[in-house]
């Protein structure tokens, strides 16, 4: 039976990223509040929120300064747009700031509501360029198999999972996909990371050959890939595959939604990682979650190529109404002056490598085929049969059960395709309660293999 808040939610509201039709018998888990890195359901049950809410609530719940920032900004001014040439402090600061951070060359910020809407603007913008500059062939882009970018028409089209593409008649075209860069899967018996990476590259490059470079104008990524597995890269893969876009002019977009702001214990992922993006984009933890907020970096020439359609059509006709909203960027700018005084960066790099030690323990559990990740990020991957990778059907769910025995045992992490689980804290997360995640996910994974074990669940046939 669900209680009378569970069967209203199943009357009104549709779930992303849900089953819709077990969902009607399950029914929600509904959050009522939020300390810390913990969340409190209605019967006041606390869930150690092991995935930041969803990759984003980097300082945790319940942040005071953050709510505090958000009203006074709420009583002087609730809304103001960008459009027209109007402004506000609130956005010019942040902006500034901004700047300042970024790891690449910027000379202009674009505010978006979501990281969907960043690397959708990403998309339109590139096209935009290219026409502007003459080069109007130059407009496909490629992504990654299991890479995750978003779920407007242009970004599911980048994303390179099947669920984002099936019956949503995407991708549309112009938008292709390269291998995903993980060793765990995809490479051969016995190479290794390095030739593993510079074979990836080498496929990179054919496929750009095929296509014809003065038709490609950008290649997405994310340094860690998120939705797709809590996938690591392997060693050496950015800069092999960097030398190839350099080689072609193609234009590296780096998606840092998730891992921006401090995840991989730097201030944005790239930079852990060796990219070298042109552009990039942001969201999630620049507000820590609490409001809405995403955007993108402007490098100069791109700058330049704006300035001269301006001039063309007579203005710039992209953005939304609620792009730079004023709320919105009153609350990441205190979250940034809470990273830079509370070292939250610095912090997370210290935390790192106890984190992914428990994690690597996982590797040790008969369930477990790969146990991996990096800075506070790492995905786990269930496997039916350790030493040949195989898999359990995909019918059985058998990551899902596995997330759900978690919950039970107060603890929120997510399942994602392939039995891959992942795992994602706030970064205010304190040692002790790193150990309480990885025990009570340990729990889960026993009662995983229990439950195998009583429905005789089998591997999967060979393919």
């Amino acid at each position: 039976m669900l209680s009378n808040i569970a069967a209203r939610d199943v009357e009104t509201l549709i779930h992303p990223y849900t089953n819709l039709s077990a969902f009607r018998e399950t029914g929600p888990l509904v959050l009522e509040r939020g300390h810390g890195v913990w969340v409190y359901d209605t019967d006041g049950r606390p869930y150690l929120e092991g995935m930041a809410g969803l990759w984003c609530t980097a300082l945790g719940y319940g942040n005071e300064e953050l709510v505090e920032a958000a009203a006074e900004q709420m009583g002087r001014l609730p809304f103001a747009h960008l459009f027209s040439g109007r402004s506000h402090d609130p956005a010019i600061e942040l902006a500034e700031t901004l700047k300042e951070l970024m790891p690449v060359p910027t000379s202009k910020i674009f505010f978006t509501s979501s990281g969907s809407e960043a690397n959708d603007a990403q998309v339109k913008l590139l096209w935009y360029m290219n026409n502007a500059l003459g080069r109007p062939r130059k407009k496909k882009i490629i992504a990654r198999r299991k890479g995750y970018h978003g779920v407007t028409v242009a970004t599911a089209s980048l994303t390179g999972l099947p669920a984002n593409h099936a019956d949503w008649d995407l991708p549309i075209d112009g938008f292709l996909h390269a291998a995903c860069p993980h060793h765990y899967r995809g490479a051969e018996p016995g190479e290794s990371e390095e030739a593993y990476s510079q074979r990836l590259a080498a496929e990179l490059e054919a496929q750009i050959l095929a296509e014809d470079p003065d038709t490609v104008a950008a290649f997405f990524a994310e340094p860690v890939m998120g939705a797709g597995g809590a996938i690591v890269p392997p060693a050496g893969y950015f800069p092999a595959i960097q030398a190839v876009l350099d080689r072609y002019d193609v234009r590296l977009v780096a998606d840092e939604v998730i891992c921006g702001f401090g995840r991989l214990g730097t201030w944005f992922g790239g930079q852990a990682l060796g990219m070298r993006p042109h552009t990039l984009s942001f969201a999630k933890a620049l507000t820590s979650g609490y409001l809405p907020l995403g955007g993108i970096s402007i490098d100069e020439p791109l700058y330049r190529a704006m300035l001269e359609e301006s001039v063309k059509l007579g203005g710039f006709g992209h953005g939304t109404t609620y792009s730079g909203h004023p709320v919105a960027c009153a609350v990441a700018n205190r979250a940034l002056h809470i990273y830079r005084r509370d070292r939250i960066v610095e912090r997370a790099a210290e935390r790192a490598p106890h984190f992914q030690a428990a994690l690597a323990r996982l590797a040790d559990h008969p369930l477990v085929g790969e146990a991996r990740g990096m800075g506070l990020i790492g995905g786990i991957e269930i496997v039916a049969d350790k030493p040949s990778k195989r898999q359990f059907e995909p019918k059985a769910a058998v990551a899902a059960r596995c997330v759900a025995f978690a919950q039970d045992e107060g603890l929120i992490v997510r399942f994602l395709s392939g039995d891959r689980i992942a795992v994602c804290p706030p970064l205010v997360i304190e040692p002790d309660e790193i150990d309480t995640l990885f025990e009570r996910l340990t729990r889960a994974l026993d009662r995983t293999a229990a439950w195998i074990a009583h429905e005789g669940l089998q591997p999967a046939p060979a393919a």
